[in-house]
């Protein structure tokens, strides 16, 4: 098949110190062992993943389907991000016990606190079903029966595929659908939150340093897995047991150094790489501004009413990060994309791949795709721009909006089926509940007010006094009776009656349109990326990040931002000090820290100059689901978290530029020492194997086992 003989050819390339790319581990022998070889590691890509012995890929879990984390002890100890596990320290924060500002941390299994719905996803192991997947498609198909006749493929695949019975499977596609990988793994969903840091360290810096270095920021939160009495899944029980991982991290004291190897190995979420220059022009000119200024909108009432209030605070914290994050990365994205220069440089990309369409006699089977491009993008971006206002007012900001959005949603399918009538109140109910858990009405009216203006419709701030939506009880009330009747309720709210023809344009014309138009954009990039392995088969192509483990390598390093200005690639404790403004939401410090800075009081952490590195940087390529990726050194020990990039360098999800994009990762001698010196949660580093492996370089290693035909 086309598709398959394009991949099966898996191009030879030559081996140089060129980092970016995000890595399918089963893969890495050959050319990316060498590679990350020749920028210091020591690692096999047997060491990385081995399918019949313990390998790094053990120590790496999808944390909750949205970050990665890692296991550090035999005990089933888990390392991620402050950020990745907020949701659950707030949810077990009150005032009475604020664990956001004060930090938590289980001094005994029996102090550690499960969270429902919280899983952590292993990957046991990674096969290609290309073939399997992509049997019977062929040219003449349309895009809706190539990805109908792929999915039977692949869903025949996972009933027939052999697994435990514990195990699942799934597949994804790879290279815009030219290649397929079916993943077996095992779901913890027992999982205990262990320690955190207060805010003030987890969250330094809050929004003005976000996406910015240097960075002084204690990222990181802990937890750990717990498996039934044979070590294995289970869902939450008294009877379970601390997890005995098939592999753990031992944890490096010697830290980094400018020039050392990097790996970050996790779960990268989405990325474009392939993008032609329409696309992203497109994106950064038209797309983000739109949704930034609705975001801003947003933010600007959050912020202050989280400054008034801490009962608001508590609520609004993690609603506030997710809202924040994206604004900000989207605007460096922006600034990105045009300091590199990014979409001139794709065209002139562009006009190679022409040239070579040429040479090779490939004109009349490709040269229509640019072209194509440039049409479809035209046509398309007004309606991706309007639908993506909507997501941003209706389900992103503002929750009243969002609440009458999922009435809405209740209320067509007791239309279609009254029959539906008591799955629907379930369903209603529990997203209701989910809302009101975290919600004040007073903030809200003034999200609402700042951001529909911007989606270009009348705005009506007198449904927030005439509607059952904002009070929890009462919004239930409109669920009492039979289906005749809660459709009667529903249309006789006031918030609903203003956003139900709003949400009717968008289920009954936006959406439709931005499917319509999407479908054959969708279809051309598959064709692309076909079309440019064909007539450029030795340029350097790794698969677009889709949530799949990877590997990205790379080193420590510095970077220049701007003229004249040059960032060192380790930040350190003394900035900490040197940013702390007393009472400040975003620069506070706890006393206990300044104390320990100020008596040096450092134990085994500081560097050879004394001093404490908080954050370090490094040319890994991440993006949105790195974050609580371990980066690891050339002997596989842990040295730092991810949780961070740079600014300018967000554009690295459409264009990785090496001068530019840098990732942030927190120094695993911060963390230790932030557990010990200032938790005094000892027990926990007495859980993890600290090694000096600079130290013992001169001493004879540790044998590697040799690499065995699978």
């Amino acid at each position: 098949m086309r598709f398959i003989k394009i991949l099966l050819l898996f191009f030879v390339f030559q081996v140089s110190a060129q980092q970016g790319g995000m890595w399918i581990p089963s893969l890495l022998e050959g050319m990316n062992e060498t590679e990350m070889q020749s920028l210091g590691s020591k690692l096999t890509a047997q060491d990385i993943y081995d399918v019949n012995n313990s390998s790094l890929k053990d120590a790496i879990g999808h944390f909750n389907g949205g970050c990665t984390s890692e296991v550090i002890s035999d005990q089933g100890l888990v390392l991620t991000n402050h950020h990745c596990g907020f949701g659950q320290i707030q949810s077990h924060s009150s005032l009475e016990n604020d664990y956001l500002k004060d930090g938590f941390w289980a001094m005994s299994l029996e102090d550690e606190l499960p969270n429902e719905g919280l899983f952590i996803e292993f990957i046991v192991s990674i096969h290609d079903v290309t073939e399997i997947a992509l049997k019977g498609i062929n040219d003449s198909m349309t895009e809706t029966e190539k990805q109908s006749l792929i999915s039977k493929n692949t869903n025949a695949a996972l009933k027939t595929w052999p697994k435990e019975s514990w195990q699942d499977v799934k597949t994804k596609a790879f290279y815009e659908g030219n290649q397929y990988f079916l993943f077996v793994t095992e779901r913890f969903e027992d999982i205990r939150l262990v320690g955190a840091p207060p805010s003030s360290i987890g969250k330094f810096g809050s929004d003005t340093d976000n996406w910015v270095f240097p960075r002084h920021t204690g990222d990181f939160s802990m937890f750990r897995i717990y498996a039934d009495a044979n070590n294995r899944p289970a869902k939450y029980s008294k009877d379970n047991k601390p997890y005995k991982p098939k592999h753990y991290l031992p944890v490096s004291l010697d830290g980094v150094e400018e020039g050392d190897f990097t790996m970050v190995f996790g779960f990268p979420g989405t990325t474009s790489e392939y993008l032609p220059a329409v696309a992203i022009e497109h994106i950064t000119k038209e797309f983000n501004p739109t949704n930034i200024a609705i975001r801003e909108a947003a933010l600007k009432v959050i912020d202050q009413k989280m400054k008034e209030s801490d009962a608001v605070r508590i609520k609004y914290a993690s609603k506030q990060a997710r809202i924040a994050n994206a604004w900000k990365k989207w605007i460096g994205e922006n600034l990105g994309i045009e300091k590199s220069n990014a979409v001139e440089k794709r065209k002139a990309f562009e006009a190679t791949f022409n040239k070579a369409l040429k040479e090779k006699g490939l004109e009349d089977k490709y040269g229509n795709i640019l072209p194509e491009f440039d049409q479809l993008y035209k046509d398309f971006a007004p309606i991706n721009i309007k639908r993506r206002n909507f997501i941003e007012v209706f389900l992103v900001t503002n929750e009243l909006m969002q609440m009458t959005f999922r009435a809405y949603q209740v209320e067509q399918a007791l239309i279609a089926n009254p029959e539906n009538l008591e799955r629907g109140k379930e369903v209603l109910t529990g997203q209701l509940q989910g809302i009101h858990k975290n919600y004040d009405a007073d903030l809200d009216k003034g999200v609402y007010l700042n951001v529909m203006p911007l989606y270009g419709k009348d705005v009506d701030a007198s449904i927030y006094d005439n509607t059952a939506f904002t009070n929890l009880d009462s919004a239930l009330s409109l669920l009492e009776g039979d289906a005749a009747t809660v459709i009667k309720n529903l249309n006789n709210d006031a918030a609903f009656a203003y956003a139900k023809p709003i949400i009717d344009e968008f289920f009954n014309s936006l959406n439709p349109e931005y499917q319509q138009k999407n479908e054959p954009i969708t279809a051309l990039q598959t064709k692309y990326m076909t079309a440019l392995m064909e007539a450029l088969p030795n340029a350097r192509y790794f698969p677009d990040a889709n949530s799949t483990l990877r590997v990205t390598y790379g080193q420590v390093r510095g970077y220049s931002p701007r003229d004249a200005v040059y960032y060192n690639p380790v930040s350190y404790l003394d900035g900490v000090i040197e940013k702390y403004i007393p009472g400040d939401y975003e620069f506070d410090v706890p006393q206990k820290l300044i104390d320990l800075y100020e008596a040096k009081d450092y134990g085994q952490y500081a560097d050879k100059n004394g001093k404490v590195p908080v954050c370090f940087l490094g040319t890994n390529h991440t993006t949105g689901g790195n974050s609580g990726s371990p980066a690891i050194d050339a002997e596989g020990n842990l040295v730092g978290l991810n949780f961070d990039r740079v600014w300018e360098g967000t554009m690295s999800d459409m264009n990785y530029d090496p001068e530019i994009c840098r990732n942030i990762m927190v120094d695993l001698r911060y963390v230790l020492f932030i557990v010990d010196k200032y938790a005094g949660a000892t027990h926990l580093i007495d859980e993890m194997t600290l090694v000096h492996p600079k130290k013992d370089s001169g001493k004879k290693k540790k044998k590697r086992r040799k690499s065995k035909k699978k």
